[in-house]
């Protein structure tokens, strides 16, 4: 990321980058639902960690959507984790890495939160025809 863009600027790319990996409808309900209050906190999101993290190049974006898979998990974010599990899909992650990462996590973050977080996923494997 070039270290002199905007704000404007940042803000624009973090806006593309979370569509693109979160899908259009998805961000335009999360803006649309904003409240006066919620706004510093959206704007925030959206040119720091998408347009400032997720836009840099040390990284594909799977690695980071799997990443934030176990990172989730380790927080217990449940609401942002299945978020999250869509945005890895889209960003080409395969169900068999998904499980990998959660496993991975298990043993590092504790099984009750790793349980939950199988149980979200399953859930959006099986809605998305890639589950059991």
């Amino acid at each position: 990321m070039p270290s002199d863009a905007t704000h404007e600027e940042t803000l624009q790319r973090g806006l593309s980058v979370r569509r693109e990996v979160l899908g259009a409808a998805h961000v335009d309900r999360s803006l649309t639902e904003v409240s006066d209050f919620s706004r510093p906190i959206q704007e925030l999101v959206t040119e720091y960690v998408w347009g400032v993290i997720w836009s840099r190049d040390g990284l594909e974006r799977k690695t980071r959507s799997l990443i934030n898979l176990a990172m989730l998990t380790a927080l217990n974010r449940p609401h942002e984790f299945g978020v999250h599990v869509r945005g890895a899909l889209t960003n080409g992650a395969t169900v068999s890495e998904i499980q990998e990462t959660l496993l991975q996590a298990a043993v590092y973050a504790g099984m009750p939160a790793a349980l939950e977080s199988f149980r979200i996923a399953e859930a959006i494997l099986k809605e998305a025809h890639l589950g059991d």
